[in-house]
């Protein structure tokens, strides 16, 4: 069971994907967001999907596919998660994990452009196991109790500008993460009893050529920790996005150029299909 929004940003149309057909999931809900989650969506989907009530929705196939969940309250980012990208970004492993944030309006779909900020010469991607936050968790008491509090997983690209994040950041990070379309997600949210998780193959391609193939497995701190730890400082809300860390292979190792107007960035994810931007300049206003 595949978890989807259809349609132009802000009228996406909330819909479940079995197989080769493509199903209306408004009379359960208005979009799939942390109020979905919150109240048992997933199950009474599978529930709908089981009992033979739910529509097929008409010209599916002709619709934008836009982030599949809906307003995040917040983009929780694990960074160096890998030890191979640790190195090749000059660092050492950390000791525990590094967190930063991204807003939540840097998400976008996940066939969506890219846009290049105006003085943007940096612009690096990363392929990324997105966690998608079930239930409230604070204060959660081992990882083991984390796992009910994941909804599922999908694809995020965290697209950064390396010289904003490292040079003009004061160490924060932050600047080189939040520019606009910096987020894309998706295509689908698979959920988390349907995927093995933490052994999923995972990779990149710019332009048709291989940039980055590994897996889930060689995380320094596996997805389940991820949550468990974030849940000593932060809140997580239903529907929040955690983006779990990407392995080596980015721009940012000096063995490839960095992004530049006209690239095409795939980012792909054993069990949760694929997602391409082509990079455009950013649009000034008033122009």
């Amino acid at each position: 069971m595949e978890l989807m929004r259809l349609g132009q940003p802000g009228h996406e149309v909330p819909v479940l994907r079995d197989g080769e057909r493509v199903f209306d999931l408004r009379p359960l809900t208005a979009d799939i967001d942390g109020a979905f989650f919150e109240t048992g969506g997933i199950e009474r989907a599978r529930a709908a999907l089981a009992a033979g009530e739910l529509s097929e929705l008409a010209d599916s196939a002709s619709l934008r596919v836009g982030a599949p969940i809906a307003r995040p309250s917040a983009v929780v980012c694990i960074g160096m998660n890998y030890a191979a990208h640790a190195a090749e970004s000059g660092s050492l492993p950390p000791e525990n994990p590094v967190v930063f944030m991204k807003t939540p309006n840097t998400v976008v779909g996940p066939f969506d452009e890219v846009f290049l900020p105006p003085t943007a010469q940096t612009v690096d991607w990363e392929v990324e196991l997105a966690i998608v936050i079930g239930r409230r968790a604070r204060y959660l008491s081992s990882p083991a109790e984390a796992r009910a509090h994941i909804a599922g997983f999908t694809i995020s690209n965290d697209v950064s500008e390396r010289d904003f994040q490292l040079e003009h950041s004061g160490g924060q990070w932050s600047k080189g993460k939040c520019s606009e379309t910096f987020n894309p997600l998706g295509p689908v949210l698979v959920p988390a009893d349907e995927l093995d998780y933490q052994n999923l193959r995972l990779g990149s391609r710019v332009n048709g050529e291989t940039r980055q193939d590994s897996t889930t497995a060689d995380m320094i701190f596996p997805v389940d920790e991820i949550v468990y730890h974030l849940s000593q400082y932060l809140v997580l809300e239903p529907g929040d996005i955690v983006n779990t860390g990407t392995p080596k292979g980015v721009a940012l190792s000096g063995n490839f150029p960095y992004l530049a107007d006209g690239d095409e960035m795939t980012m792909w994810i054993e069990g949760l299909g694929e997602q391409t931007q082509r990079v455009r300049p950013a649009v000034l206003p008033g122009a």
